[in-house]
């Protein structure tokens, strides 16, 4: 079902006369009020003709009847609507802007913000949950990187920066490469902290020191990573970062790209003291399976009575197959050495 940016109304449609240019004619479409915008379709065919941003859509004769709207103050599109529910929906959205219009002067970027922060603050439910999965769908890879980097600089807050031994890294490198291949992910290992292991936007996947130092060989790193990899498939890592970031970053996040580092003050505390995600037991032990790497060292690690992990080492994938050394032993002191700068 569509959503809108009311919370009354879960879709919202009406007929309107659009006129995509002034010397061109007015043609009939179908009008849809949207979560953040209005979409503007043929009625033939229902292909759409134009999207409007709804805090940038501008009244035109303010009293009178048909309303008629731009979206903008110079755009050359115009909506004639006779529609009076679609226009009461359009109004409530215009008057939290007029509460709220910057004095002249300042930047565009700025007004736009400003303009939405209303919006916001009027309709309490507005884009509830809608903006932050929409904003995480659409953003590139390298804002992803980016903001995951921000998150380990406020996790790096609480669990200090991450070990980066020149030696000790570039085997942790290698080692990821050899468990996940072309989506190798970014292997970093964390100096304190509860959490055994933690996946930031980006591809990041973080590591407790102890899951190295104390460790007899990096059977039991890989495995963590492992499944940290499936959590971070079967849970988007931006959606948390966004709903701690809150609406007004998550919506300067999708307008301008760019995300405020003191959105996550605090963040990296709260992902510590999050409890991990369940994985299904199937999942775990297909992706150790794909690896060729055992899982009972992984789940000895995870309780050492063996009690609470018993199907993950009776279904060992590797208990019957000959198991190749992940590394060297002298890579593997290397690894072990990866704090000690």
């Amino acid at each position: 079902m569509r959503s809108t940016a009311l919370k009354q109304f879960s879709k919202l449609e009406a007929t309107g006369l659009w006129r995509e240019a002034p010397e061109l004619q007015r043609r009939e479409v179908i009008v849809a009020f949207g979560e953040s915008s209005l979409t503007i379709s043929d009625p033939r065919n229902e292909s759409a003709l134009s999207h409007w941003s709804l805090p940038a859509v501008e009244r035109l004769n303010p009293g009178e009847h048909p309303a008629l709207y731009a979206p903008g103050v110079d755009a050359l599109e115009t909506l004639e609507i006779d529609d009076n529910l679609m226009i009461e929906a359009l109004e409530k959205v215009r008057h939290a802007l007029d509460d709220s219009r910057p004095r002249p002067g300042r930047l565009r970027g700025t007004i736009v913000l400003v303009i939405s922060s209303a919006i916001a603050l009027t309709m309490g439910a507005l884009l509830p949950g809608a903006l932050v999965k929409h904003t995480a769908s659409v953003l590139p890879p390298a804002t992803r990187l980016e903001i995951g980097r921000m998150a380990l600089a406020d996790l790096s807050r609480v669990a200090g920066a991450p070990c980066s031994d020149p030696t000790g890294q570039a085997v942790l490198d290698r080692l990821s490469a050899r468990l996940f291949g072309a989506t190798a992910p970014q292997l970093l290992v964390l100096r304190d902290g509860q959490a055994k292991a933690l996946h930031l936007p980006g591809n990041i996947i973080t590591l407790n020191r102890s899951l190295i130092e104390t460790a007899a060989g990096p059977d039991v790193a890989a495995g963590f990573a492992l499944v940290e990899s499936l959590r971070n498939e079967a849970d988007d890592p931006m959606l948390p970062l966004l709903r701690h970031a809150g609406f007004f970053a998550t919506l300067k996040l999708l307008t301008s790209g760019k995300l405020a580092p003191e959105a996550l003050d605090g963040y990296g505390q709260v992902l510590l003291l999050a409890s991990p995600a369940p994985v299904a037991n199937d999942a775990v032990l297909r992706r150790f399976g794909a690896a060729q790497l055992p899982s009972t060292p992984y789940a000895r690690a995870l309780d050492a009575s063996g009690e609470t992990t018993l199907p993950l080492i009776e279904g060992d994938p590797m208990a019957r197959r000959e198991v190749l050394p992940l590394m060297p032993d002298a890579e593997w002191l290397g690894l072990q050495a990866i704090c000690a700068d």
